[in-house]
């Protein structure tokens, strides 16, 4: 594999991470340690039962206005992660970084 296509993939594969990282918040003062849509008091499983449901994507921002598309695919890749049992690590990320 080309070294810059390696690089590429593995830049997505953080760019994703990221995302997940950045809209996924874990706080013991919130719902008790579960894992929320950050700023927001909306669980994981909550979006995921919804999903299992049939609700679709435009269903549930529908529901819940202060939702972006991008905190349901979050939602999904932190449930697909857990199922994995791949090592989540979280980190305080800076406005603006990337």
């Amino acid at each position: 594999m080309p070294f810059l296509t390696f690089l590429t993939k593995e830049l997505k594969v953080f760019a994703s991470t990221h995302i997940m990282l950045n809209r996924i918040e874990i706080n013991p003062h919130i719902l008790g340690g579960k894992p929320v849509i950050k700023g927001t008091r909306i669980p994981v499983y909550l979006i995921l039962e919804l999903l299992q449901a049939d609700y679709d994507f435009q269903k549930i921002l529908d529901a819940y206005p202060t939702l972006k598309i991008e905190d349901i695919k979050a939602a999904l890749k932190y449930a697909a992660k857990m199922a994995k049992n791949e090592d989540i690590i979280f980190y305080e990320v800076s406005h603006g970084e990337v």
